[in-house]
């Protein structure tokens, strides 16, 4: 059943105040005109206000030019683009990406890294390498690899060969990772043989399940993000990285009967359930165009859908089949995670393109209220070079010591930094390898932030030139 736009501002005169101040304890922000403080601030008060800050302290410079992190912390270079090996005796391919991690075999953690390739193969130095069953389209270089992490031992092997600028994605709960491609070329575009833009279920055990590669067309194809499970209701939720225009978020329905699985997701035919666009209205019943227009955490809005016409845009862009007033739009919607109940969602910046601008947004989405919520929103950050400020956030997880860890994509310094349930946000990791010039530094974004199993390492990469690092410590619940 559809929320109307008169049942939600009905539902909204009622509760009142509550709907103004739900979500505000998600406030998030830490560049110039943020809206809450960072713990950096606290750290400049009085005596009393540091004892009770929030994360783990400065960070110390990395003698070796990789990662600096807060004492007591230590990281180890799990994969190297360019350095490491495949079992199959490539090198580690680059552009690494979303990834998530698994329960192993003999307590072994294994993790699934995209690799962010686009176009011809020849363009990459260290394409993921074309292993034999594993390949959808040879003229492309992106894919997966799968990566096994033991104490003292580590492998890693290719989970699927032949897609296109493979991004985010999701684990599912039944434990496979579905792998997005960010593009839209079709077949004799960028030196492609097979349409691009679909998603793929890859299997970090089962290497037999991963043979024949074929895209799960259900989904749609457009130039998709991150994915998330809705174990509940089985709905799954797809991220578009686009503009000209926004890009748009996307719910699909499985068909009636349809039980989630390994393997059945690439079963379904290509028409199979129903995809949706989100419509979002406010407390007044007035449609909302774009995401950017909310300027003030705690800003809930309304959610409706509305169906695709064609998912596989034969020819044109799904999110240019809407007119305007049928769906809403946010530049940049990029890393997505699932929690508490239902779907983090983030939308990394806004500029001229939109109606509003901003340096970063992580909406909540509810599905049982069909409510979302803006949990935080930073500021435009005026000098990026300048160590501190947070701007641009990408991938992000739950932690398992509360609140969110999130990786930055911004422009200069990078990080991996934490917020709290109440927003306070702390630094974790800054990103020191410098791909740039002396005179010009240069630093690559983080990307596929998510924990261990058991929650005691936190890997992470730097996308350029292609490093997966696992962070230890002395992990602790973090204050509200």
């Amino acid at each position: 059943m559809s929320l109307t736009r008169r049942d939600f501002a009905r539902q909204s005169a009622l509760t009142g105040a509550g709907v103004a101040l739900a979500g505000s304890v998600g406030a998030l922000a830490t560049a110039p005109n943020a809206l809450a403080a960072s713990d950096a601030d606290a750290a400049a008060g009085e005596p009393g206000e540091r004892r009770h800050g929030v994360g783990y302290g400065p960070l110390r410079p990395d003698p070796n030019g990789v990662l600096a992190l807060p004492a007591g912390f230590s990281y180890r270079i799990v994969t190297y683009s360019g350095r490491t090996k495949l079992e199959s005796g490539e090198f580690t391919p680059s552009n690494h990406d979303g990834t998530a991690t698994f329960e192993g075999p003999r307590g072994a953690v294994l993790l699934v890294n995209n690799h962010e390739l686009k176009g011809p193969r020849s363009g990459w130095p260290h394409p993921v390498p074309l292993a034999e069953g594993l390949v959808y389209d040879p003229a492309a270089s992106g894919g997966c690899t799968v990566v096994e992490v033991r104490r003292d031992h580590v492998a890693e092997w290719v989970g699927i060969a032949g897609t296109s600028t493979n991004c985010a994605g999701g684990s599912t709960p039944w434990g496979t990772w579905l792998t997005c491609e960010e593009t839209e070329d079709k077949a004799g575009q960028n030196g492609m043989t097979k349409d691009h833009g679909y998603v793929f279920e890859v299997d970090p055990e089962d290497r037999r399940a991963n043979r024949n590669p074929r895209p799960v067309k259900a989904l749609g194809r457009y130039a998709h993000e991150a994915v998330v499970v809705d174990p509940r209701r089985g709905h799954l939720y797809l991220t578009e990285d686009a503009s000209g225009p926004n890009g748009l978020l996307y719910r699909w329905t499985p068909p009636e009967g349809f039980r989630h699985g390994r393997g059945r997701l690439r079963a379904l035919a290509d028409d199979a359930g129903v995809l949706q666009a989100f419509k979002c209205f406010d407390s007044g019943g007035r449609f909302v165009d774009d995401l950017s227009r909310a300027t003030r955490i705690g800003t809930v809005y309304g959610v409706d859908w509305t169906d695709v016409p064609d998912r596989d845009a034969k020819k044109t862009s799904v999110r240019k089949q809407f007119t305007a007033g049928q769906v809403t739009r946010a530049r940049k919607l990029e890393g997505m995670w699932w929690g508490d109940g239902g779907a983090y969602i983030v939308s990394s910046y806004a500029r001229e393109e939109s109606p509003a601008q901003h340096d970063g947004q992580v909406w909540f989405y509810d599905p049982k209220r069909r409510t979302l919520t803006l949990k935080v929103l930073l500021g435009v950050n005026t000098d990026p070079s300048k160590d501190g400020a947070f701007d641009g956030p990408d991938n992000i997880t739950v932690s398992p010591y509360g609140g969110l860890v999130i990786a930055e994509d911004g422009d200069g310094v990078q990080h991996l930094f934490g917020a709290t349930e109440s927003g306070r946000t702390y630094p974790i990791a800054r990103n020191e390898l410098n791909i740039g010039t002396e005179e010009e530094p240069e630093y690559s974004e983080f990307t596929g932030v998510t924990f261990s199993p058991d929650g005691q390492t936190l890997f992470a990469n730097i996308q350029e030139p292609g490093i997966m690092l696992a962070i230890t410590g002395p992990w602790k619940r973090q204050r509200r």
